[in-house]
């Protein structure tokens, strides 16, 4: 293979061939490793002869176009396009009109000859020539059509221009100095007195009115993204089928009118109904199969009554659901669709978890077989498109709960990295998504062994040929209902780690993204949707990234277990940048009695997770060192009653301990602090373990205390009142 070739073709596909490990040593990405990434990429680098036509093709290709698919300007920043035609053709007069999103029309005379060439190339004997332009027009905000006309007006060419903010939006009171104190939660580990063995909207709301009446500004939420109906154990919130929309389960099924009608109380006041109920309640792992099946079955008989009644003719419910169907366009058809095949073809005994395994003929949304099912299956497929209706309005209505308790933030909700391989989001744009690689990440401190979550990555050079456009419905669909947005792994923005099949974590390499271009369109649609923004920038994170989030206005996320200096002590909260979110433990890490007690490593060592004892035996060690840190550190500041002891083997986790943490980072000078609902109830048992599947129940763990038990707690009442006080006094400092 020509590696001059191959090495040329990494350099302009951005993938990385160095880079820094999250130690702080140079690492180097195989030879092997770029070939299999540009191979997922679609590049045929076993032969040189079809390569070379390949890229041949590509080039000729971009030359023919006169204008670039896409391009991202800063407000107030000069307007400068990049312009290619035949050399016969550069001598001409153009008119260069600009179709404003407001309405306007905008229009200036062009010769391109007279523009600054940059560029030439020759195709098949003929010279092309590129030219920058300088527009005249000072658009608005937001997205643009750009043409290229000749003299008569016809279209030659045209081109998305988007004008972007230059950082994201902040609410006035966080403007002002104002410190906001929040609770996270994983929505379906809620236990209520009246959900179906799942948190559920309802839930939601129960949660933002009482913990308003505590204090808090804030209620985030793990991603709410669409999983699989027919395939409810594939149940992790980060591998979702769609991002852009809602899983049906958090429907809360008793608010849906028709509900207390004689028939559905019927089915649901029955001995088989309630018996299964009662199972779904009490076990402590979520039974995603149990509540599925409660679900789908009463959700199906009131989609029945509300096609009988509601939607029907000119009623208001009908007219707001055509509405939903409207907006939700071709990519809400999809899903829908998607979800009834999948149901179909299980119900039919065929393989169903994902497109990779549907027939030929399926395979694809846009194939012929898929709208001949469509036909065939209009009515369940209108009934999917029901649950997303009914899901969103019900989010919609907490997010006014919120609103209404005053709040400040309200909802903060989270975007998944990618989708699944076999998400209905990659069977309606396979040509996006590099189906041969999936996203992982390197060996870290979190994972030793790096990791490989599945999800197969966006094509970078895909996106920008689409415009973008998946990127833009992503941000605006996530940006609903909710007063924040937390990105997990922000760092998909700039660089992601990506491993082609059959490959192990550590093989993987780094593959860069129009970081400046993704940013523009992250603080657009921040300002139309008034959404602060939060990147989970944790990781391997080169400090240049750090610093242009900052500038865009994306708060950072600081964890208090990672803020270390480098004799080994912790940072003080009081030290984090204001501008950023601040917590002491995530979903991917052990609760703060589990972190205490090395039950994380405890069960890291039953599931085989570390490669020697010697490495368990040095992350014991660095544990212990740790916990002394923080002892020194609480006791320093006064964050903990002096009869706490003051050396690490004689303290086990407390509530006072517990509590004394908590009012610590809420003492710290970061905008926001986040914390887990599980440490209120002195959880032990994590979430999730990072670099597991089957090992482990990951996404099931439920609270152990009811909803209603735990705002009627008079410690917990004093824990928030502590926050909500060391908070005041942070934004006073």
């Amino acid at each position: 293979m020509n590696e001059t070739l191959i090495e040329k073709l990494v350099e302009i596909k951005g993938i990385e061939s160095n880079y820094v490990d999250a130690w702080g040593k140079p690492a180097r990405v195989e030879p092997q490793t770029k070939a299999k990434l540009l191979k997922a990429m679609g590049y045929p680098v076993d032969d040189k002869a079809a390569l070379t036509a390949k890229l041949e093709q590509e080039r000729e290709q971009a030359w023919m176009t006169p204008l670039d698919p896409v391009q991202v300007n800063r407000l107030g920043e000069p307007l400068i396009i990049t312009l290619r035609l035949p050399i016969e053709l550069v001598n001409d007069s153009y008119h260069l009109q600009l179709a404003t999103e407001q309405g306007g029309i905008l229009s200036q005379k062009v010769v391109p000859c007279e523009g600054e060439l940059i560029n030439v190339a020759h195709l098949q004997d003929v010279e092309f020539q590129e030219y920058l332009i300088d527009l005249s027009a000072q658009p608005g905000l937001g997205y643009h059509h750009l043409s290229l006309q000749d003299e008569d007006g016809d279209e030659i060419a045209g081109m998305r221009l988007i004008i972007a903010p230059r950082a994201c939006y902040k609410p006035k009171e966080i403007e002002q100095g104002k410190k906001f104190w929040g609770l996270s939660v994983q929505l379906y580990c809620l236990r209520s007195e009246r959900n179906w063995g799942i948190g559920d909207f309802g839930d939601l709301k129960y949660l933002l009115a009482q913990s308003a009446t505590q204090g808090a500004h804030f209620i985030g939420l793990n991603p709410i993204h669409a999983l699989y109906p027919a395939n409810p154990g594939s149940c992790s919130p980060y591998g979702p089928s769609s991002r852009r929309w809602l899983n049906f389960i958090y429907i809360d099924v008793s608010a849906l009118e028709g509900f207390e009608s004689d028939e559905v109380q019927e089915l649901v006041n029955s001995a088989d109904f309630q018996a299964r109920l009662r199972h779904a309640r009490a076990v402590e792992y979520v039974d995603y199969e149990a509540v599925t099946q409660l679900k789908l079955q009463v959700l199906d008989m009131l989609f029945t009554r509300y096609e009988q009644t509601l939607l029907k003719g000119n009623s208001k419910q009908n007219r707001a659901f055509k509405q939903f169907i409207r907006e939700g366009g071709e990519s809400l058809e999809m899903l829908a669709t998607y979800d009834a095949l999948q149901e179909d073809l299980k119900g039919r005994g065929k393989d169903f978890w994902g497109w990779p395994v549907f027939p030929g003929e399926l395979a694809e949304y846009h194939l012929p077989q898929v709208s001949k099912f469509k036909k065939t299956h209009a009515r369940r497929i209108k009934f999917f498109l029901f649950l997303q209706w009914q899901a969103a309005l019900q989010l919609e209505q907490a997010h006014q709960v919120a609103a209404e308790h005053g709040m400040g933030i309200g909802l903060y909700r989270d975007l998944a990295v990618g989708v699944s391989e076999g998400s209905a989001e990659i069977w309606g744009n396979k040509a996006l998504y590099a189906t041969g690689a999936s996203v992982g990440a390197p060996p870290d401190i979190l994972g030793p062994l790096g990791q490989t979550w599945g999800l197969p990555p966006m094509d970078p050079q895909v996106l920008y040929q689409q415009q973008y456009q998946p990127i833009i419905d992503l941000f605006a669909s996530n940006m609903r209902s909710c007063g924040a947005l937390r990105i997990d792994h922000v760092m998909a923005l700039l660089r992601l780690w990506w491993v082609a099949k059959g490959d192990t974590a550590r093989q993987g390499g780094y593959v860069y993204y129009p970081v400046d271009d993704l940013l523009g369109i992250l603080a657009l649609e921040s300002h139309r949707n008034q959404v602060l923004v939060i990147g989970e920038d944790l990781g391997t994170v080169p400090e240049e990234i750090r610093d242009k989030l900052a500038d865009n206005g994306v708060h950072s996320y600081r964890v208090f277990f990672f803020e270390q200096a480098e004799d080994g002590g912790f940072f003080s909260p009081a030290h984090y940048p204001v501008q950023s979110m601040s917590t002491l433990t995530t979903h991917d890490m052990p609760t703060l009695t589990g972190y205490w007690h090395c039950l994380d490593l405890e069960l890291g060592k039953r599931l085989n997770l570390y490669p020697s004892e010697q490495i368990l035996q040095g992350l014991y060690d660095s544990r212990h060192d740790n916990k002394q840190q923080i002892l020194d550190s609480l006791h320093g500041h006064g964050s903990i009653p002096e009869w706490v002891g003051q050396q690490v083997e004689q303290v086990g986790m407390s509530k006072e301990l517990n509590h004394g943490l908590q009012i610590h980072m809420a003492a710290g000078s970061s905008t926001l602090l986040s914390l887990q609902l599980e440490d209120w109830l002195e959880m032990d048992k994590p979430v999730n373990v990072p670099g597991t599947s089957s090992e482990y129940p990951n996404w099931q763990r439920k609270l152990t205390r009811n909803l209603e038990q735990i705002f009627t707690d008079p410690s917990l009442k004093g824990l928030a009142s502590g926050l909500t006080q060391a908070r005041a006094r942070a934004g006073q400092a």
